[in-house]
């Protein structure tokens, strides 16, 4: 990365684009291939950044730590779990990016600030909301272990990469969306196979009992059909 203060907007513009077009390459590996290549991109782009991580949240509480790229940023989610607040679950439950050039000092979170003084080499932050679905809301997080890292160019640098990571996020979400419906569709073909071959009965009448199964076992579709295809008929 060219130093901040070596750099034009052409530069920036440039190195942008680069890590946008290496996110993108990665959407057919998948989300997780997507969100390990957004959390290295942050750190090699924004100056000052020494480590990042996405955080995931439902109903305020942390539940995973994604792509954190070390450790440090794995223990920042933990320590804001324990004490149930921190800019990164603000991030993602409040819908807004969190800035904060020094967390010691900051007197937003009290009881995180003393935790982190105690076990966390983090001393500044920014929290960008990443997505928002129905297993939860993503914030991405950047961190330095000094205070005012962070300058505003490497804030509104952040902006850009969280804005192009969230859009090639939710193409690779679609994407693997689109691999399990294919892989659904491709056991619910060989169960209904299974069942037309073993009652001698048409498709339609096949599928009609996959979907009594799943409705009597509150099973999904897809589901009854894995058991079933993965299961050997019994001998005659």
């Amino acid at each position: 990365m060219t130093p901040m203060s070596e750099q034009s907007d052409t530069d920036i513009l440039k190195e942008l684009a680069d890590h946008a077009r290496s996110m993108h390459a990665k959407t057919r590996l998948g989300s997780d291939a997507v969100l390990a290549e957004i959390t290295a991109s942050a750190v090699q782009l924004i100056d000052g950044v020494v480590s990042a991580g996405i955080t995931v949240t439902k109903k305020r509480k942390v539940v995973e730590t994604l792509a954190p790229t070390n450790a440090d940023a794995r223990e920042f989610d933990l320590l804001q779990q324990q004490v149930g607040q921190g800019p990164c679950l603000d991030a993602a439950w409040q819908h807004r990016t969190v800035r904060v050039p020094d967390l010691l000092s900051d007197g937003r979170w009290p009881e995180l600030a003393d935790t982190v003084r105690e076990h966390s080499p983090i001393r500044s932050s920014v929290s960008y909301e990443l997505f928002t679905h129905i297993e939860g809301m993503g914030a991405l997080n950047v961190y330095a272990t000094t205070p005012h890292a962070i300058s505003d160019t490497e804030v509104e640098k952040g902006y850009a990469l969280a804005a192009h990571a969230a859009l090639v996020f939710d193409a690779a979400r679609k994407y693997d969306q689109f691999q399990s419906a294919l892989a659904s569709r491709d056991i619910i073909g060989q169960a209904k196979g299974m069942i037309m071959e073993r009652f001698n009965i048409g498709a339609d009448a096949a599928f009609e009992l996959l979907t009594k199964l799943s409705q009597d076992s509150n099973v999904t579709v897809a589901e009854i059909s894995r058991q079933l295809a993965g299961s050997k008929p019994e001998a005659e």
